[in-house]
């Protein structure tokens, strides 16, 4: 069973519940942050809400379960700080803080728990572009996927659009006064479901890589298929399609406005993408050298003032100014030592130490690709925990 649909004894003491959005605040203020993480470890260890100036503590559940709590527990534990538990749903989190708070800690619980960190979707404007219209970034700090909305002249295109989000896009679009015409997927994810056909039920124009649809989409014929070059605009602005394979045979970038290019997977501000989700192990190899070309030919080509915005971001990257995740080409160039190797030095450090692939996988590729239909609850379940979708950061930077 599920801890968070366990019958839980009832604590003497009643605990505040704090929303995820208010701890993104208290973190990204600086404060010092403890949290008292009551999952399993195995969970713990996969995925969790970790910082700088955040101390996380990982102590199941089932530890607190007993009457008398166990002296090492509570010795994790600080009494002299405010703590706040989380588990998966929040459940087993109030139960964990009320036993706590009935032996005198600080404490309060994480509303919704993991799921509710995972609803947290924040807007920044990227400052830096300076095409027609007006560049938004958004980020999902759970598992740092990123989408894009551009806006101009009463039309709006968003980029890698999150299934579980359709309806703030609808909600974000009708507050700016613009009509969402567009909705692009850069290609067939691996780490979350896409909101493309979810858009096109509202009317949106749902625009899919032609290469992507390749791999066995079986939504094909209700979707717009793009190839390399195409052109589309948004108000005085220019959506132009850039092929870009590497990361999967259907990987395509997209230049917003002469200005940013959104890399899909194929290219991040910390790292490049891992080339073997689609192919495995064995045909990773050649992927590598697919996605060197790209980098090379499609990508580096590009103006050095041009920004780079991915659909991921990781730990390791620094936010711009703007607090977006975003960087010109020059800036990557000179400090990320894979866009300055050569072709087999590239594939050598791309496929070294790559980082485990995202978790359901599997699962989530068939129903991006149509051939598994899962509702919104499980889709949502389905691509919790980090993306994975960049090669290890090791030996891609340089130090300097």
């Amino acid at each position: 069973m599920d801890a968070d649909e366990m019958d839980f004894p009832t604590p003497d003491s009643d605990v505040d519940s704090i929303e995820p959005e208010s701890l993104k605040a208290r973190i990204d203020d600086g404060e010092s942050v403890t949290l008292l993480d009551a999952r399993m470890s195995s969970d713990y260890e996969e995925w969790r809400i970790d910082g700088p100036n955040v101390e996380s503590i990982n102590v199941p559940y089932f530890q607190f379960l007993d009457e008398e709590i166990d002296d090492d527990v509570l010795a994790r534990i600080p009494d002299d700080e405010h703590v706040t538990v989380l588990c998966a749903k929040g459940g087993a989190s109030e139960y964990v803080a009320g036993a706590l708070a009935d032996r005198g800690y600080d404490v309060d619980h994480l509303e919704d728990g993991m799921n509710g960190w995972a609803s947290i979707y924040e807007t920044h404007e990227v400052t830096d572009y300076d095409g027609p219209g007006t560049l938004i970034q958004y980020q999902r700090p759970s598992s740092g996927c990123l989408g894009y909305l551009l806006y101009d002249g009463g039309e709006a295109a968003i980029v890698d659009p999150l299934r579980a989000f359709t309806d703030r896009y609808l909600a974000d679009a009708e507050e700016l006064g613009v009509e969402l015409t567009y909705a692009f997927d850069t290609h067939v994810h691996a780490d979350h479901i896409s909101g493309l056909r979810n858009l096109a039920d509202e009317g949106v124009e749902a625009m899919l890589p032609a290469a992507a649809a390749d791999r066995g989409v079986t939504y094909a014929d209700d979707v717009t298929l793009v190839e390399d070059g195409d052109e589309f605009t948004v108000g005085d602005a220019t959506v132009e399609t850039v092929f870009t394979p590497g990361h999967t045979t259907g990987m395509t970038s997209y230049l917003l406005g002469d200005s940013l290019l959104a890399t899909g997977d194929g290219l991040f501000i910390e790292s490049v993408a891992r080339p073997d989700l689609e192919e495995g192990d064995d045909g990773a190899p050649e992927a590598a050298r697919m996605l060197y070309d790209s980098l090379q030919t499609r990508v580096l080509s590009l103006d050095d003032n041009v920004l780079v915005g991915g659909a991921h971001f990781s730990d390791a990257a620094e936010p711009a100014a703007d607090g977006t995740y975003t960087a010109p080409i020059g800036e990557l160039r000179e400090r990320m030592d894979a866009l300055s190797a050569d072709e087999d030095e590239f594939v050598e450090t791309v496929l070294a130490d790559m980082p485990p692939r995202p978790a359901n996988y599997e699962d989530i590729i068939a129903t991006n690709l149509g051939q598994n239909a899962v509702d919104d609850d499980e889709a949502f379940t389905l691509e919790l925990g980090p993306n994975n979708c960049a090669a290890s950061q090791d030996a891609l930077t340089s130090d300097d």
